[in-house]
């Protein structure tokens, strides 16, 4: 009775209830207006039971500040005609929030109505309080708190403000500029975490080890019952990439612990003869093993427990899960069987567009409700565009891309657009037609009523797409909003746009051929190229030392983690060796991960250390640190010659061309410390500090990052003679220079020739006389 009692009155009201997707950091969004928000909330909203604090369960305070978990850059602006802003959290399904309170600091217009003009905080649409803008308030910085009932928090989570402001008594227009409130990305959500007590249950895996409500960077770390082999190293480098292809953007580090009882969630890799000391009462298995078990010591600290009679086990154990061949039930479970893949085909990692036919936009969308908006001012619709590094553009005059929309009839006829930008540059702009001026296609069943949907080809300049592209629809409008004077005051309702771009609208990259300039450590850095061009890693050799640290195997499993996340895939066919001469027999690419000499230290030796990186292939028998080299004075000697004193931590990734293959390429991961493999995960895990690293060595301090481009360039990849030539013109200008001026004599001369033949056919005598 009490819900049908609510609908009736909203509908007596005129209200009029709606929907909005969650969009994550979606940054401004618009949705119902409040008197439909406290309706609908009476009755979607589930009301959790308040939990008690345990004394015993583990706590963790975490300060979530709106710099992280704000859209870019952290702040936001609310507006009359864009008044809402959101922030989203999630909770992990093995903690449960205590306690919750919103730290705000916001700047109200100096031209508001005090007492009238107020902030209101909603969580998952159930209002949390209000905040009346006092007139000392206005124009200046202030500080406000806002208890958030924990019974409300569920697993994903949107706390949205809601700005009510005014700033004359009539006639106001909700476009006027004095309407302003900004929000600080100082401001925070501070929680309080409480830990859940869990059962030995596979069935919700791959959590607690990897919880997709945690936007934290995966943390994992991996026991080994010592110093692990090859085949041990192998299995937790397909399991640490499978785990990062779940990670993506968040980031992964899989810390390596040697006999060593975890503090945290972690797996742990044990065979019958090989296992830590805190499992040697634990039974021996009979075949590959998967299994959670709890913490010796601490009951709310999950254990996985991939298990086997040999090392072989181990592999059939982790290719299980990661290939998806076997069914999480119960605390234990034997992989019987796993199934082999068909084969992967080059460049079709699932992170990627394909670049073998046009792709629609529905394969790109990462979430519900990304391809629209809604609002007075509709938010911009994103998609992202990840494409392999290689792929050949530069002759290309621009990317097709077939777009069609849906849009609400603009109100004014001059002035609507569509806008469309990448990478933060504009690219086009088109117009929104009122109804009556469509030139576009009228779909046969459109998604909104009232709509008006158009069909366009667009052309993306090809040299402004890079390894990892953002592209953005603007839907602008030019909304007539109504105003007056005291004597006569019009009003109006303001009405919603609304927005789609349709799923069925595609991008072409398909018949661009792949050659690209190496080294790159840009394309290692941003897409993991060259070895992502497999996304199986089949194609890849990973070279590591004989004796390896924990800090050492880290940086192997980081590594891997990386490249799944990049590519979306386990690197389920990757090779392992610590036999240096290997990496002559295998057509592969070598991903070296090794530890500086001393005498490489200095940056002054940079060219030394490329020099170094070819030798350790070249010559397999020799072994580190390497004896003292000469300086070769040459024009790949860096132009920098500033000396750096070699003390502190320090690390390198360095890219040469393969000596064995000119198509393939070697990178080294080099460090001469744990600590310098902290700053090597450190740096490809930090967008920030990935954007510096280019060119053919990056040497990582705790200063910072130098990047330089030296040593010889090759190329990967295939183009016809004609396309070859045409681009070894094009880079290089002298040489351009000096054909264009050979076919301008050559033209001359010929010309001239056929000029004076023509001259002397008109100047002899008559023959027919």
């Amino acid at each position: 009775m009490k819900r049908q009692i609510t609908w009736f009155t909203a509908l007596a009201l005129g209200i009029s209830f709606g929907s909005q997707a969650e969009t994550p950091n979606s940054g401004i969004a618009f949705g119902l207006s409040p008197a439909a928000d406290a309706i609908g909330s009476s009755i979607t909203t589930p009301i959790r039971p308040a939990v008690p604090e345990d004394p015993n369960a583990p706590v963790r305070d975490v300060q979530l500040p709106f710099a992280q978990i704000a859209p870019p850059p952290g702040t936001f602006a609310l507006r009359g005609t864009r008044p809402e802003g959101q922030v989203e959290f999630g909770v992990r399904s093995d903690e449960v929030v205590s306690q919750a309170m919103l730290d705000l600091t916001f700047t109200p217009s100096p031209s508001l109505i005090p007492q009238e003009s107020h902030v209101k905080v909603y969580l998952n649409d159930e209002l949390m309080g209000v905040k009346t803008i006092a007139k000392e308030q206005l124009g200046t910085t202030n500080q406000a708190q806002f208890p958030i009932d924990p019974r409300y928090i569920s697993d994903f989570n949107r706390v949205r403000l809601e700005f009510v402001g005014h700033y004359r008594d009539i006639c106001e227009n909700p476009a006027n500029s004095a309407l302003w409130l900004d929000v600080s990305k100082s401001s925070s959500l501070n929680l309080r975490f409480q830990k859940l007590p869990l059962e030995n249950d596979l069935s919700h895996f791959p959590e607690p080890f990897f919880d997709s409500r945690d936007n934290r960077p995966l943390h994992l770390p991996m026991v080994f019952a010592g110093q692990p082999d090859l085949v041990q190293q192998r299995a937790a480098g397909i399991l640490a990439s499978w785990f990062g292809s779940k990670a993506q953007w968040r980031g992964q580090s899989f810390p390596a612990l040697f006999n060593q009882l975890p503090s945290e969630h972690a797996i742990v890799f044990a065979t019958n003869q090989q296992r830590p000391d805190f499992l040697k009462d634990a039974p021996q298995v009979k075949g590959p093993t998967v299994s959670m078990v709890s913490h010796p010591t601490n009951p709310y600290v999950k254990l996985l427990l991939i298990q086997g009679r040999d090392d072989n086990d181990l592999i059939t154990a982790v290719r299980g899960i990661a290939q998806g061949n076997i069914l999480f039930r119960g605390e234990s479970l034997t992989v019987d069987k796993v199934e082999q893949l068909l084969p992967r085909q080059p460049y079709d990692a699932p992170n990627w567009v394909r670049t073998d036919r046009p792709m629609t936009f529905s394969e790109l969308q990462q979430y519900a409700g990304q391809l629209q908006t809604s609002g007075i001012e509709p938010g911009p619709i994103t998609l992202n565009m990840n494409l392999p590094p290689d792929l050949f553009l530069i002759r290309s005059t621009g990317i097709d891309m077939s777009l069609k929309y849906r849009y609400t009839a603009p109100r004014v006829q001059d002035g609507s657009r569509l806008s469309i930008s990448l990478n933060n540059q504009f690219v086009q702009s088109s117009p929104l037609l009122p109804d009556n001026e469509r030139d576009g296609k009228l779909l046969g069943i459109p998604l909104r009523q009232g709509l008006i949907a158009s069909e366009r080809t667009v052309n993306i300049p090809a040299l402004k797409l890079e390894a990892v592209n953002q592209i953005r629809f603007d839907f602008d409008y030019t909304t007539l909003l109504g105003s007056g004077t005291a004597d006569r005051c019009e009003t109006y309702s303001v009405a919603p746009n609304h927005a789609v771009i349709d799923g069925s609208s595609t991008i072409d990259f398909s018949g661009y051929r792949h050659f690209m300039a190496m080294p790159d450590l840009r394309a290692f850095a941003n897409a993991s190229f060259p070895f992502s061009r497999m996304a199986d890693l089949s194609q890849t050799l990973v070279l590591v030392g004989a004796q390896p640290q924990p800090a050492q195997v880290s940086a192997l499993l980081n590594a891997l983690g990386s490249v799944g996340a990049q590519t979306g895939f386990p690197a389920l066919e990757f090779m392992l060796a610590d036999d240096w001469s290997q990496a002559k027999e295998k057509d592969a690419d070598v991903l070296l991960i090794g530890t500086i000499p001393p005498e490489l230290r200095d940056e002054k030796k940079i060219n030394l250390l490329i020099e170094a990186t070819q030798s350790w292939v070249k010559h397999p028998m020799r072994q580190l640190p390497l004896p003292e080299m000469k300086v070769q004075q040459d024009d790949a000697t860096p132009d920098s010659k500033t000396t750096i004193s070699s003390e502190g931590a320090m690390a390198a990734i360095v890219g040469v061309q393969s000596p064995f293959n000119e198509q393939r390429s070697i990178v080294a991961l080099l460090a001469d410390s744990p600590r310098g493999y902290e700053l090597l995960n450190g740096a490809l895990l930090d967008g920030t500090k990935r954007a510096v690293i280019f060119g053919s060595v990056a040497v990582l301090r705790e200063s910072g990052i130098n990047s330089l481009s030296v040593g010889d360039i090759y190329y990967v990849g295939h183009l016809p003679w004609w396309e070859r030539v045409w681009h070894t013109l094009a880079t290089h200008p002298a040489w351009l220079a000096a054909v264009a001026t050979f076919v301008v004599v050559v033209l001359a001369l010929f010309l001239w020739r056929a000029l004076k033949a023509y001259s002397r056919r008109r100047l002899s005598p008559d023959e027919r006389d």
